[in-house]
């Protein structure tokens, strides 16, 4: 009996940890977390200030999202692919006492409304944010931010770029020119 439950635990576990991996990784990312120090750096850059609404494309396991509420008193909402993610951000928002603060929704955000959103969060790889600018160009208001991580928006002109721990922060609309752009305006 012990090891047929011990069976059953193994190829629960197992498929848990493919579905973990196995989802986001059919959308084009698997899940890498952001370090809670270039979190930080990247929310005091973006200028997210209390009670504003901030969105994580990607959610993963929910650390920007809880950063951004306890840090900064401002809601957040996760945007994730990955129900076990979505689950686990769930537990981590209760267990903090945030759920008035933080929502998670599970889905696409290709697909989802951001035009509530003062910052937009996203850690991607190049080719994910191309994919995604006409999206987050349509979607979000004049005046919000939007906070990238590791990668830029080749088309448009960052307001603000950290080159040692590649934040670039930009401005809605985006203006157009890039990051070269950026940097022969700062030379001079």
């Amino acid at each position: 009996m012990i090891v047929l439950a011990a069976f059953w635990f193994s190829i629960l576990f197992f498929v848990i940890v493919l579905v973990w991996i196995l989802v986001p990784a059919i959308y084009g990312l698997p899940p890498v977390p952001t370090k809670p120090e270039r979190i930080q750096k990247a929310l005091k850059l973006a200028n997210l200030q209390p009670n504003e609404t901030l969105y994580d494309l990607g959610a993963g396991d929910g650390r920007v999202l809880l950063i951004a509420a306890r840090d900064f008193d401002a809601k957040a909402v996760g945007l994730e692919i990955g129900p076990i993610q979505c689950l686990l951000i769930w537990l981590r928002i209760i267990a903090n006492g945030f759920r008035k603060q933080i929502r998670v929704r599970w889905g696409n955000f290709y697909k989802a409304s951001l035009r509530d959103a003062d910052v937009v969060f996203v850690y991607a790889t190049s080719k994910e944010v191309m994919k995604l600018a006409p999206h987050l160009e349509e979607q979000m208001k004049k005046g919000a931010r939007l906070v990238s991580i590791s990668a830029d928006f080749s088309k448009w002109e960052p307001s603000i770029v950290v080159e040692h721990d590649l934040i670039f922060i930009y401005e809605m609309p985006p203006i157009e020119g890039s990051v070269t752009t950026y940097m022969l305006k700062r030379k001079d």
